[in-house]
């Protein structure tokens, strides 16, 4: 049977100001030496917008006083598509589907890595990830971002905020809201916490720029990151 990872690549660690090379080459070599290390094994990458998405939409604001949301949106979803497309060359033949912008028509794939980007506006990349783990059958989707644990507050701004190993979807909700805002740096935005929620899903963020972390975690080692999930299903694993 095929093992399917499904990894929440952010934009973020992808070009936090210009494109991070050091960082993509290392997590290929990490994505390689996984899916080389036993057979039947693929990988979807869905990939954020990053500085390029948060420049473009604050220009636009910036142009424009009376901004929408559905436009900043589409902006931001351009910048995760080149995203893509860069992550999609970077892993050559082992890629063999164009970009996916629309997760739900994926019901297969046949390389072994599959690339996709934002779809639509009204949430972020999360929400694609957590619609390709449903329609692929995977259990668990792996966010990658800038910081190794979800917070109970923002730790730049609260030095009372306490790094969490696990949490249930009821306190994740508490802290992220019900409300997608376009651009917001959120661990895993409100619109796909709803719907990982109702499947059931696992959901684990760990800092992506941590590469042998991001090795451990993919070996089913013991990582550092937050294990987000119905609280019947939170396991022991993180540390």
């Amino acid at each position: 049977m095929t093992e399917v990872k499904v990894i929440s690549l952010g934009g973020s660690i992808i070009a936090p100001a210009g494109v991070d090379t050091i960082f993509l080459a290392n997590f290929r070599k990490v994505i390689l030496d996984y899916l080389n290390g036993k057979h039947n094994r693929k990988v979807i990458l869905i990939t954020g917008g990053g500085a390029p998405a948060r420049s473009y939409q604050k220009a636009y604001r910036e142009i424009l006083e009376n901004h929408q949301a559905t436009a900043q949106d589409w902006i931001g979803i351009a910048a995760t598509r080149l995203n893509g497309e860069l992550v999609k060359a970077i892993f050559g033949d082992e890629c063999i589907e164009s970009v996916v912008t629309d997760p739900t028509v994926v019901s297969e794939f046949n390389g072994r890595v599959l690339i996709a980007a934002g779809w639509k506006p009204g949430f972020s990349t999360d929400n694609d990830a957590v619609i390709l783990a449903e329609k692929l059958g995977a259990d668990t989707v792996i966010n990658l971002s800038n910081i190794s644990y979800v917070y109970t507050a923002d730790p730049k701004v609260d030095p009372e905020a306490r790094a969490m190993r696990q949490m249930t979807w009821d306190d994740y909700k508490e802290l992220a809201g019900e409300e997608w805002v376009p651009g917001k740096n959120l661990p895993f935005d409100p619109v796909a916490t709803k719907r990982a929620a109702e499947l059931k899903l696992l959901v684990i963020t760990a800092a992506g720029g941590d590469i042998e972390n991001l090795r451990d975690l993919l070996q089913g080692k013991s990582f550092k990151g937050t294990i987000i999930g119905a609280a019947e299903s939170l396991p022991a694993s993180a540390r």
